[in-house]
């Protein structure tokens, strides 16, 4: 399969507790103009529920979504990243990594996978880890993540990325938790100079 060289979009995802209008989501959508960019809420949050779906469910909506906007640019998925913060990053990683959603559906290419806050484990609970999908993930893959985020160490977080195939790059941001507040700026710029290393 010929891979896309220059990236064609961004696709976005908030976290479980905010929605597409998260400050550092569209600080990702203003730095990176002119490229498009799409920012996506899941289907919860559209009805004004607060807890999220199930990862199926979820994983539909994110596949629902790249499509259309591949669509609506006049691209394939395969040139487009997915990513975004915390829930949103994990499960468009998970898209990208193949595994299924609630129809069955499993494989969409994609560019790569831009994963702010990724949520490896839940808060004190180191030994329950969201890592079954990361060896299948082969495309370009960025981290961007507190050194004092309660949801995952550095160090957890390099040990656990070590069995991800395609390249990967982290991104600490020094005392940063887990909401990585204030820091919308910054995380901006490294996204888009991440994306112009895929060009």
């Amino acid at each position: 399969m010929t891979t896309v060289k220059r990236p064609e979009g961004l696709v976005l995802f908030p976290g479980s507790g905010s929605g597409a209008g998260h400050s550092s989501l569209l600080a990702i959508e203003h730095r990176l103009s002119p490229m498009p960019v799409g920012r996506y809420d899941f289907d919860y949050r559209l009805v004004g529920k607060r807890a999220p779906d199930r990862p199926p469910v979820l994983l539909a909506r994110v596949r629902e979504c790249a499509h259309r906007f591949a669509t609506e640019h006049g691209t394939t998925t395969s040139a487009l990243i997915l990513g975004g913060r915390s829930m949103g990053g994990r499960i468009c990683s998970m898209v990208a990594g193949g595994v299924p959603d609630i129809d069955g559906e499993r494989a969409m290419p994609v560019r790569g996978v831009v994963l702010v806050s990724y949520p490896l484990h839940p808060p004190g609970r180191p030994d329950n880890l969201r890592v079954e999908h990361l060896p299948r993930l082969t495309v370009p893959c960025l981290f961007v993540h507190g050194t004092k985020d309660d949801f995952g160490s550095p160090d957890e977080l390099r040990r656990s990325t070590a069995v991800i195939p395609g390249a990967v790059t982290h991104h600490f941001i020094e005392n940063g938790r887990h909401d990585l507040k204030k820091k919308d700026a910054l995380i901006a710029d490294v996204v888009a100079d991440w994306v112009s290393s895929l060009s």
